[in-house]
């Protein structure tokens, strides 16, 4: 029996079965109905099996089920239909033993979806996520935790600047009231950044160092299930709906899907909410847009001839290396026009070819993680170690995590080549009005963006940096919801640790004796809380104590005599 010819296999409740039925039929599908016992079930395999769950199951239950399901009918693909209001974390669904999972499936989804995974495919849409603020505060260890003064200090201190912070992207969305004010709460957002990281940095380890309660870090002082909003977020998830299908199985299949998804951010003309200034943001939207979209298109061209090598790991690692420089430069290239010309010293000069000769672009940014895991996943789809779990190159969690890798690698690598425009856009006032920003026309504030960018950068290599590889932490960007964000991956940087000049190790030196300081500071601030007390209760209490007696029996004398 050929594939196309074996029925569809549907367990749904009497009242869905016949509405799911009228929905496949435009696939000219023989669709087999079957209760929850699996009676009437075929003797063979089906072409797939779809189970709609009408009510919701405890989470252990549903995985059961899943399981049981998965080796009765293997090979057939499984797709889950749940119903709005499941209240499962996303987290969970995407870890499910299945190859389909769509939350409020329309009719047009659902066909799309069966005649992808019967094409070998894959496919998640969850309509958003699933816990609610209550879950998560009931859900929270601070529930019932009490919290030291390091801890309350942290967490009072992020919650003050989240609010204030929601507060000016209010003011600024969707339009703001005039430049002034614009330029007014960008700065106060970049101000109300610098003062968050400052309180990480002061009671964030410190915090640690006390215990803080449920293995919350200084990067997510609120627990798994309450992230500050507008800081570091946890790698992989969106608070919003997630959307994401594979056509295919395969290299190939995950790279489109890739492809599509970082096309489609990149066009929404992202802005920057990393909380730090960004080169990106000196370009025009429409050439911010361009040079994001050269450097997806050079690196399908990049990975294309890596897989036509067919390279070992070592060699993978050195030809990425060796074709970096120039993908580049033809990213660069082809955002600033092969054919465009203006005027500078008396002449016209071809914009992209002078703009790649004069800039440098072989440096490699340090936070970008080794591209060896990623490449070999995009070129042979070999495993991915995700969060200390290997897993399969077409798993949601993995497709997920690749994303995020390589979005890291697209923004780094457009913050360089927007660097290097900046610098060329100095010497030459003609390309100002072409690539980069109005505001940037005058002299004085492009070298105003500049020295910042300059200062934050050396800020960042002396002291951001050294932090990072003492905690353990790499500072990822990230595409998310029309915005680039930081994420905050923590991963064994113990080699680039070794590797520190002398000034970022006395940075880690600093970090590192204030953490061996902590226990003592903390016993001496509770003995010093315990003296006074027993100062307040027993010695000034006691003597209060006395004269109040004493008055009280020196008033009764009198009135006694009187």
């Amino acid at each position: 029996m050929s594939r196309s010819t074996r029925p569809l296999l549907l367990f749904a409740e009497p009242l869905q079965r016949q509405g799911l039925i009228e929905w496949l039929r435009p696939l000219d599908l023989p669709v087999l109905e079957a209760a929850q016992d699996q009676a009437g079930a075929p003797a063979s395999a089906p072409a797939l099996v779809l189970w709609s769950l009408a009510a919701p199951l405890p989470q252990a239950t549903l995985l059961a089920e899943l399981r049981r399901l998965q080796e009765r009918w293997q090979p057939a693909p499984l797709l889950l239909l749940l119903q709005g209001g499941h209240g499962y974390p996303t987290r969970f669904l995407l870890d499910l033993p299945l190859q389909g999972l769509i939350e409020a499936a329309s009719p047009e989804a659902l066909r799309q979806s069966v005649s992808t995974l019967l094409a070998g495919g894959r496919v998640v849409e969850i309509a958003a996520a699933s816990s609610t603020p209550a879950d998560a505060a009931a859900s929270s260890p601070f529930a019932t935790a009490p919290l030291g003064l390091g801890q309350w200090l942290l967490l009072s201190g992020l919650q003050q600047i989240d609010a204030e912070r929601r507060v000016c992207l209010g003011l600024l969305e969707p339009v703001p009231p005039s430049a002034l004010a614009e330029l007014l709460l960008r700065g106060r957002l970049r101000e109300l950044a610098a003062a968050r990281q400052l309180l990480l940095w002061l009671w964030g380890p410190l915090s640690l160092a006390w215990g803080l309660p449920g293995g919350a870090g200084p990067d997510d002082p609120l627990g798994p299930d309450q992230a500050v909003a507008g800081g570091e977020s946890q790698p992989g998830l969106a608070p919003g709906a997630l959307v994401l299908t594979l056509r295919q199985r395969t290299a190939d299949g995950i790279w489109e899907a890739l492809r599509e998804r970082l096309l489609q951010a990149a066009r929404c003309a992202p802005e920057n909410r990393t909380g730090q200034l960004l080169a990106l943001d000196g370009l025009q939207p429409d050439r911010r847009t361009d040079l994001l979209v050269a450097l997806i298109e050079q690196f399908e061209q990049l990975r294309r001839q890596l897989q036509a090598a067919d390279l070992r790991q070592d060699g993978l690692l050195d030809r990425w290396r060796e074709l970096q420089p120039e993908l580049r430069r033809q990213a660069l290239s082809r955002m600033a026009g092969s054919y465009v010309q203006l005027p500078c010293e008396g002449g016209l000069l071809p914009v992209a070819s002078t703009l790649a000769q004069r800039a440098s672009l072989g440096f490699e940014d340090p936070e970008v993680p080794e591209p060896v895991p990623m490449l070999a996943t995009l070129v042979e789809a070999r495993p991915l170690l995700v969060e200390g779990r290997l897993l399969a190159a077409d798993e949601p969690q993995a497709v997920l995590y690749l994303e995020m890798l390589l979005a890291n690698w697209l923004l780094r690598n457009a913050e360089l080549i927007s660097g290097e425009v900046l610098a060329g856009a100095a010497d030459w006032p003609e390309l100002r009005r072409y690539l980069l920003r109005p505001e940037l026309l005058p002299t004085r504030n492009l070298e105003r963006l500049r020295n910042r960018l300059n200062a934050q950068q050396r800020w960042t290599s002396w002291i951001e940096r050294p932090i990072r590889l003492y905690e353990s932490r790499r500072s990822l960007y990230c595409l998310e919801a029309g915005a680039i964000r930081s994420v905050a991956l923590t991963e064994p940087r113990d080699r680039e640790l070794r590797q520190l000049g002398w000034p970022q190790q006395l940075v880690t030196l600093a970090l590192e004796a204030r953490d061996a300081l902590a226990p003592q500071l903390q016993v001496l601030v509770r003995s010093l809380g315990d003296l006074v007390v027993v100062l307040l209760t027993r010695v000034i209490g006691r003597a209060i104590g006395l004269v109040g007696r004493g008055i009280a029996q020196g008033m009764g004398r009198s009135m006694g005599k009187g």
